[in-house]
């Protein structure tokens, strides 16, 4: 089929790509919400608030790039929640570029960004078209953050911490899993370095009296972002949810990860850590509450002769992630982004312009800003 809508949520019976077409009805953007089971699309997007006033089709979808490209055809974004995105990803990827589209995603699987950028990134860059993966919450808002601390001159390295409350929905907590045999890098110097997996912190809380207990998370997004900005040279991140509990069990289940399931052969790997994420979370968690889900993202930047630190504090990590991708689609339908091809939320948007989004709809706070030169 040829779409008459110009943005598509392939995925939109999750967690998350519920909240993209929320935020997409709000933004008076037309769309199709897309996946492999009509059905289940639907009884997700019933529940939707106001979506009788949405204008919107359900697709059901084959998970291939030849029904993915006859679906996103006369579409101009597509935005991709159906991960893990290193086993999904490819189809739909090949598909926005034979289609002409537009490609965001919520990744937060480094492995993936990097075959994105290497397989994907100068054929999309030649098209003008955007290739994004990595457009949530947990990496565009420390984004923001550190974008921020980086418009004091001389600074060149990152420090970085994202905490929330709350609990992972389940398809997150199947990419956190996924994540796990894969391997995870920080930036030195401009070049990666390979994070042992079991590496743990104790991090401090700002502005609280307490400290929490956080891990590489993966990697996160940071360090290939800004990768390739001359301004910086060094990238670490720590993120976690803010339930220490919590956090002790996924220590656990790493160092079970790396005895247990690492040793077997590939494809084994996949069955066994697909079922310690359904054991952890394999319902879709209650819709958060702004005064219980709260986040924050810390960002510490530093130079030979100067230091900045930036916090935003902000609530509902899941509806920023939401807001994120469907503002970027609302962008991208009205001009091009400031960077073609393989391109962060900031790079491609501005990260004022995307601070301003999340704090018109009341979801972070003005950022707190420290500079010492």
């Amino acid at each position: 089929m040829s779409s008459s809508k110009p943005v598509i949520v392939y995925g939109a019976s999750g967690y998350t790509g519920r909240l993209v077409c929320e935020y997409l009805r709000e933004l008076n953007v037309p769309f199709i919400a897309a996946g492999r089971d009509r059905k289940r699309v639907q009884e997700v997007l019933d529940k939707v608030p106001g979506i009788e006033s949405a204008d919107y089709e359900v697709v059901e979808v084959e998970h291939s790039v030849a029904a993915l490209t006859k679906l996103f055809k006369g579409a101009s974004v597509v935005c991709n929640m159906v991960g893990p995105f290193i086993k999904y990803g490819p189809e739909v990827v090949e598909a926005c570029l034979a289609a002409g589209c537009h490609y965001m995603d919520t990744t937060g699987e480094q492995d993936w960004m990097i075959e994105a950028q290497e397989k994907w990134g100068a054929k999309f860059a030649a098209k003008g078209l955007l290739l994004s993966p990595c457009i949530a919450q947990m990496y565009t808002t420390g984004e923001i953050a550190a974008n921020i601390a980086l418009e004091t001159p001389g600074l060149d390295t990152l420090d970085v911490l994202v905490l929330w409350k709350g609990f992972p929905t389940y398809a997150s907590t199947q990419t956190i899993f996924t994540i796990l045999k894969a391997k995870w890098f920080y930036l030195e110097q401009n070049h990666y370095v390979q994070w042992p997996i079991t590496s743990t912190f104790e991090v401090n809380v700002p502005g609280q009296h307490l400290n929490t207990l956080a891990l590489p998370w993966g990697g996160t997004s940071h360090p290939i972002w800004f990768k390739n900005d001359p301004r910086v040279a060094n990238v670490k991140v720590a993120g976690g949810v803010f339930a220490r509990e919590v956090m002790e069990g996924v220590v656990a289940m790493t160092k079970m990860v790396e005895t247990d399931i690492l040793p077997l052969p590939f494809a084994e790997q996949e069955v066994a850590l697909a079922k310690m994420a359904d054991s952890v979370q394999a319902d879709m968690p209650p819709r958060e509450n702004p005064r219980l889900n709260t986040t924050i993202d810390s960002v510490h930047a530093s130079g030979p002769l100067g230091r900045a630190h930036v916090v935003i504090h902000g609530n509902c990590n899941y509806k920023q992630t939401g807001l994120l991708q469907a503002w970027a689609a609302y962008s991208l339908l009205q001009q091009p982004p400031r960077r073609a091809g393989f391109a962060s939320a900031c790079q491609a948007f501005g990260h004022r312009e995307l601070l301003g989004v999340l704090r018109s709809f009341g979801l972070v706070m003005k950022p707190i800003l420290t500079v010492h030169d």
